[in-house]
């Protein structure tokens, strides 16, 4: 099985979209693409997302799957838009579910928002597998960031979402709605159960120094540099510092918009009787 991964690199989010193509049937999924967004003038744009499309029909890629990691409060998701482009079906961990309830109530959208996971093609439960063309690939919950987050095994890598940065910047926050530092450290414990020459592939790098940007590492490099949770730092030495941590932290720019993007698939509310789409913004929420 010969697994070829694209990236691409968003700077304005420092996130980082993936193609995961099998070489051989030439079929591929996307994992978290970028909806380009403006939160001075409110408008969308695709221009991240069809470097995709370009790139995928360059190649001569069928792409089968559309897939999250989470939901994602630094961006919102292009999937919608690149399944109008390219099909392939949308899917996320069936920990949506918890997450839609949560922010359901946070922007007070009521019946506006069925908590059902209908707004995607497929909820993934835990350990469930699927297939890329002729490559395995299977489904791991991995909570603690939010409780929808997942790492895609698939033949010798991990998409791993914000679980996991690169070694120099450590690990995800935990103090979003759900978020919590000792599920976040046992699922990153479990990650790096992998294989030590597993590929890892991360959804965002911030260049901490002003280095080179990069999103591939193992789980060997884990072990022995991630700032936060190589070997030797414990559980409770783990969720005392990053209950520290998030709470010297902003919130990200674009959480507020994204997220309720994010908890319907990536397709934008419906519009209004004007025929204008509105987000909703809590004040004095966070």
């Amino acid at each position: 099985m010969a697994l070829e991964v694209a990236a691409f690199y968003d700077r304005q989010t420092a996130t980082v979209s993936y193609i995961a193509a099998d070489a051989a049937s030439r079929r591929a999924a996307v994992i978290d693409p970028v909806l380009d967004y403006n939160p001075r003038s409110g408008r969308t744009g695709t221009g991240s997302a069809d470097r995709i499309v370009d790139y995928v029909t360059e190649r001569g890629l069928t792409v089968d799957w559309l897939l999250e990691t989470h939901p994602h409060a630094d961006h919102l998701s292009a999937a919608s838009h690149l399944q109008e482009r390219l099909g392939g079906r949308i899917a996320i961990g069936a920990g949506i579910l918890e997450v839609q309830e949560r922010w359901r109530e946070i922007y007070d959208l009521g019946d506006d928002l069925p908590c059902d996971g209908s707004q995607f093609d497929h909820l993934f439960a835990d350990e469930e597998a699927f297939r890329i063309g002729g490559l395995q690939a299977r489904v791991w919950h991995t909570p603690g960031h939010t409780p929808a987050c997942v790492t895609y095994l698939i033949a010798d890598a991990a998409f791993v979402g914000d679980t996991l940065f690169m070694p120099d910047y450590g690990t995800a926050r935990a103090d979003f709605p759900g978020g919590d530092a000792r599920a976040l450290y046992r699922s990153i414990r479990r990650v790096l159960s992998l294989p030590p020459e597993t590929r890892l592939f991360t959804c965002h790098d911030y260049c901490p120094g002003g280095r080179e940007v990069a999103w591939e590492t193992t789980v060997a490099a884990q072990r022995a540099e991630n700032k936060h949770v190589r070997e030797g730092i414990d559980e409770e030495a783990f969720v005392a510092m990053r209950s520290a941590r998030d709470q010297e932290l902003d919130a990200p720019e674009l959480l507020l918009p994204a997220v309720q993007v994010n908890i319907r698939g990536g397709h934008l509310p419906p519009p209004a009787a004007n025929g204008t789409v509105y987000l909703k913004i809590p004040v004095n929420r966070f």
